[in-house]
């Protein structure tokens, strides 16, 4: 059975409702999906009321000089890997002073990226309770793995969001 896939479009602005809900800001450091997310992040009307801004950290060095990710990180584990998905969304969060952050890397493909095939994806959600990486291993063509991404990276800052508005007893 296929999964059938979400309105991109409502899904943001679910997160971006829950954002001003609980007055918070969101940030994003991009690589695989090229500013993608940011660019849904801005969709709806009153995006601006929790987006502050983000980082397309394409190159390695943007990730490293930009967002603080440590290039000795980069040198152990690769830029494909869930170190330097944390390290970016810690690293955007940080930059522009955002409550919470999402972060994307891995490979769209079509060719491999240090030995790792196309839809091997890490996402960071960086927030006031730490930093959680999500690995994913996506199939598609290299827009599907985009899009796959993005839904992906929105929900899980959907999910942590949920979850802090429900009191832990």
């Amino acid at each position: 059975m296929a999964r059938k896939t979400p309105d991109l479009v409502a899904l943001t602005a679910s997160v971006n409702d829950a954002l001003a809900a609980a007055g918070a800001t969101s940030a994003t450091a991009e690589s695989l999906t090229g500013g993608q997310l940011a660019a849904l992040l801005t969709t709806p009307p009153g995006a601006s009321r929790s987006y502050l801004g983000g980082v397309v950290s394409y190159a390695t060095e943007v990730k490293t000089a930009v967002l603080g990710v440590p290039a000795e990180l980069v040198a152990e584990h690769g830029v494909v890997s869930a170190p330097c998905a944390r390290a970016m969304a810690e690293g955007a969060r940080s930059l522009v002073a955002a409550t919470y952050a999402l972060s994307t890397t891995g490979v769209a493909g079509p060719d491999p990226q240090e030995g790792k095939p196309p839809g091997t994806v890490f996402v960071g959600v960086a927030g006031p309770d730490g930093t959680s990486v999500l690995a994913l291993e996506l199939s598609g063509d290299r827009a599907t793995i985009q899009r796959r991404t993005c839904e992906e990276a929105l929900t899980a800052l959907l999910g942590v969001l949920r979850q802090e508005e429900t009191p832990l007893r």
